[in-house]
C-alpha cells in the first residue's frame, strides 16, 4: 500500500517531461534567493505585493495568512518554494488576486491538504462534503494563479472505511479565474471548475497546466476553456475492472450556452488501455435543469480513453446523448471512431464558434 506522500505521481506541468521518484506534494529544497526576480520585503515590487515563504523570510509563513493580509483588490503573493500544508479561502472581497511560485517551476511551491467528503468536521456538526474538501477555495472574480501546483493528497486506501470519496484539490468559483503553468493533483474530483451560483457564468481560464486523477476529476457548471493542457488519468488498486473513471463530468446551467472546452491538449494515462471515459453528464439534485456542455477538439487522446464507448451517464433521466457533448479533429487511440453514433462530431462550420474568443467573450486573459 502507497503511502500519502507517495501515492500522488510527481509529474510536470504539460509539455514537460515526466519528472519520478520523489514525493508529489513534497516541493523541492527552497533555494538562497527564495523569491527569484520577484523581489524581497526588503525589495518590494509594490505595496501590493505580499511575500509568503515557509522558512520565515517573508510576510507570511502561511497562504491564509498572506489572503487575510491582503484585504482589498490587486494583491499579488509571491511564493516561495516550499510545500504550504493546509486550507485556503480566497473569499469575494479579495478580488483580482494573483498567486506566483517564484521558481517559475510549480513542482516546487505546492499547496496541499488531505480532507475527504466523509471527514468528519472538527466541530463534530458532520462531514465537510465535497465542497468542504477543497484544499483551496477561490470565490474571487479575476484570480490568477502562476507556477503553483493545488493538491489534495487524501486516500482511499488510508480510510477504506469512508464512502464519501471525493477529495477536491482547488474549487475555482469567480470570474475571470486564469491558470498558467499550474498542476492541480487529487484523485477523485481533483479539479472544481464552477460558479458562484445557478446564474453566474463564471468564466475560467487554463493554459498549460496538468491535472490528474481518476473519478470526475474535472467536474463544475463554470465556463472554462482548457487550453494546451495535460490531463493524466491514474491507476487504480480498489477496482478489479473498468471503467476506472471518467475525465470530465461538466454540470453547465441549462441557460449557460458554453461549458467546458478542450482544445489543443493531451490526455494519457498510468491505467491500462481502455479503462476511462472521456466524460458523463453531471446533472446535480440541486440543478435538474443543468444541461451540461463539453467540447474536445484538435486534441490527441491516448490509448486509456475507451474509444468504442468514451461516454457514460451519471443519473437515470439524464443519459449523455442528450447533453452537448462533441468533438472535433481529435487525434489517437482514444479518439477513434469505432461505433457510428458513440461520439458526435461537429461539422467544420460549427467548430468556428467552438473557440477561446467564443468562450470568454469581453475577456482577454493575459498569457
Amino acid at each position: 500500500m502507497l503511502s500519502r506522500r507517495h501515492a500522488l505521481t510527481l509529474l510536470a506541468g504539460a509539455g514537460t517531461a515526466l519528472a519520478l521518484g520523489a514525493p508529489a506534494t513534497h516541493a523541492r529544497p527552497a533555494r538562497s534567493r527564495p523569491f527569484g526576480r520577484y523581489g524581497s520585503p526588503a525589495r518590494r515590487l509594490d505595496a501590493r505585493t505580499l511575500y509568503v515563504d515557509p522558512q520565515g523570510r517573508g510576510d507570511h509563513t502561511g497562504v491564509q495568512a498572506a489572503v487575510d493580509a491582503a484585504s482589498g483588490t490587486g494583491h499579488t503573493l509571491v511564493l516561495a518554494p516550499g510545500t504550504y500544508r493546509g486550507t485556503v479561502l480566497v473569499t469575494a472581497a479579495r478580488a483580482e488576486l494573483t498567486l506566483i511560485g517564484a521558481s517559475g517551476d510549480p513542482r516546487d511551491t505546492v499547496i496541499v491538504y488531505d480532507n475527504a467528503a466523509g471527514t468528519p468536521k472538527p466541530d463534530g456538526s458532520g462531514t465537510h462534503g465535497t465542497s468542504g474538501s477543497a484544499t483551496v477555495t477561490v470565490q474571487a472574480a479575476g484570480f490568477t494563479a502562476r507556477d503553483v501546483t493545488f493538491a489534495n493528497d487524501w486516500l482511499r486506501s488510508d480510510n477504506p472505511e469512508y464512502t464519501g470519496t471525493q477529495a477536491v484539490a482547488i474549487k475555482v468559483q469567480g470570474d475571470r479565474s486564469a491558470f498558467y503553468g499550474c498542476r492541480f493533483l487529487g484523485h477523485q474530483d481533483t479539479l472544481y471548475a464552477d460558479s458562484l451560483a445557478l446564474t453566474a457564468f463564471a468564466r475560467q481560464y487554463y493554459r498549460d497546466c496538468y491535472v490528474e486523477g481518476d473519478v470526475d476529476f474535472v467536474f463544475g457548471r463554470a465556463t472554462a476553456v482548457y487550453d494546451r493542457c495535460h490531463f493524466r488519468t491514474l491507476t487504480r488498486t480498489d477496482l478489479a475492472s473498468a471503467p476506472y473513471g471518467f475525465v470530465f463530468a461538466p454540470s453547465t446551467a441549462g441557460a449557460n450556452p458554453r461549458g467546458y472546452l478542450v482544445l489543443r491538449s493531451r490526455i494519457t494515462s498510468t491505467a491500462p488501455d481502455a479503462h476511462y471515459k472521456l466524460a458523463r453528464p453531471w446533472v446535480p439534485s440541486s440543478d435538474l435543469t443543468a444541461h451540461p456542455m463539453l467540447t474536445v477538439r484538435d486534441s490527441h487522446l491516448g490509448a486509456g480513453i475507451d474509444a468504442v464507448t468514451p461516454y457514460g451517464t451519471m443519473s437515470s433521466g439524464f443519459p449523455w446523448q442528450e447533453q452537448r457533448f462533441a468533438e472535433y479533429r481529435n487525434t489517437g487511440p482514444g479518439a477513434r471512431v469505432t461505433v457510428p453514433g458513440n461520439r458526435p462530431q461537429l461539422t467544420r462550420s460549427e467548430a468556428r464558434a467552438h473557440t477561446t474568443a467564443d468562450w470568454l467573450g469581453d475577456w482577454h486573459p493575459r498569457g
